[in-house]
């Protein structure tokens, strides 16, 4: 390999890197998983997964969920 192709080659791997940074930043994503489920990318190390009816009910109840959170936040830790 030629310096010009290791130059190019350097390059265009780091600009490949720089997108993929770019898109571990971008905040969260959603999948349709293998077995039809609903798959919710960028909390943690793994996706949250859950069936549609799951997500459906979570998101019916978000209101409770965020008046416990303002009730019990002096309790609660943040992930920093």
């Amino acid at each position: 390999m030629s310096e010009l192709e290791m130059k190019a080659e350097l390059e265009r791997l780091r600009a490949e890197n720089a997108q993929l940074k770019n898109k571990n930043t971008g905040g969260l994503s959603l999948k349709v998983s293998e077995k039809g489920a609903v798959s919710l990318y960028g909390m943690g190390r793994f996706p949250v997964t859950l069936y549609k009816e799951q997500w459906l009910r979570i998101l019916a109840s978000a209101p409770e969920i965020e008046t416990f959170i303002r009730e019990n936040d002096a309790k609660l830790k943040t992930k920093e």
